[in-house]
């Protein structure tokens, strides 16, 4: 089956040259020898490295967002209303998230991370799942869903201790059964959180807000230092599975890229930096990830 690769006349080249499609094989084998001729490679990743996991993600294959709207994070702090509709549908949809396991993809990545083919992770996504399947020198850029934090005394509490407590104090919303959404979010009628219990604080009573950075909110700065850091010290960057639509990843591709680095994609479909990238693989992550991870495995040492 041919594979939608576009490889540039260098494989240095940040700029995009039009190819024809090329056979599977050759692109990785194109991937690989990219991989091997930089020394730093900084890894960006988004939801695309999740939905094989169960997870499902945000867009299209076009870059359009599936679905309403989330949350905005000013919108939760100020109305209870707010509050009840989002932790209500946390309340259905995590458990699904914290039953996640990661899958190819994420285990060839740790691979080449260990092998010294990659570098830092930065992710956008908020599963742990590259953490569990064994990666370091990983950074959260929107934080983890598996945490809370309390707004008033700071206090962390983890996701499942929260769990306990919003299904102890609304016993009729564990019968329901709901449509999964992203990131531990699922599909609930407008009138089914009424009259839901909103978890508070374990140590002072204060209102919790999940460890995630919202829509309508800003990475925290001392984070977006350390990713930008990142994107300084890299030599090359490789991003698997986004659409880079959000400007919180967009922005480190764009860095990597005008400082005269390159940049290339795994992703099945449109991404926001496809006028900066040298190259874009158009396919599954899980797909490609062990194939990489198996060829340089085999390739003899420099």
């Amino acid at each position: 089956m041919s594979q939608s690769l576009i490889l540039p006349d260098s494989l240095s080249s940040p700029l995009p040259v039009p190819a024809a499609p090329v056979l599977q094989a050759d692109a990785v084998a194109a991937l690989s020898q990219w991989l091997l001729s930089h020394r730093k490679v900084l890894v960006l990743t988004g939801a695309g490295i999740s939905t094989a996991s169960g997870i499902p993600d945000y867009r299209d294959d076009t870059g359009v967002r599936r679905g309403r709207l989330p949350i905005q994070g000013s919108e939760f702090r100020q109305s209870e209303a707010a509050r009840k509709r989002y932790w209500a549908r946390s309340m259905l949809g995590w458990p699904r998230l914290a039953r996640a396991v990661p899958n190819a993809a994420h285990h060839a990545l740790a691979q080449l991370q260990s092998g010294g083919q990659v570098g830092t992770i930065l992710t956008q996504n908020v599963d742990g799942l590259h953490q569990q399947a064994g990666s370091r020198d990983v950074l959260e850029l929107h934080g983890s869903i598996h945490a809370v934090r309390c707004l008033s005394c700071g206090a962390q509490h983890p996701r499942a201790a929260i769990q306990q407590q919003l299904e102890r104090d609304n016993p009729a919303l564990t019968r329901l059964q709901a449509e999964i959404l992203p990131d531990g979010d699922a599909r609930l009628e407008p009138e089914a959180d009424a009259e839901f219990h909103v978890p508070a604080c374990l140590v002072c009573g204060g209102m919790l807000q999940p460890d995630v950075v919202f829509f309508g909110d800003g990475v925290p700065a001392a984070r977006s230092a350390q990713a930008e850091t990142a994107a300084r010290d890299c030599d090359a960057m490789l991003v698997i599975g986004s659409s880079l639509m959000v400007l919180s990843g967009f922005r480190f591709p764009r860095m990597v890229a005008a400082a005269g680095k390159p940049v290339v994609a795994i992703n099945r479909g449109l991404t926001r930096a496809d006028d900066l990238l040298g190259f874009k693989l158009q396919e599954d992550a899980e797909s490609v990830l062990p194939r990489l991870a198996a060829r340089l495995q085999a390739a003899p040492p420099a």
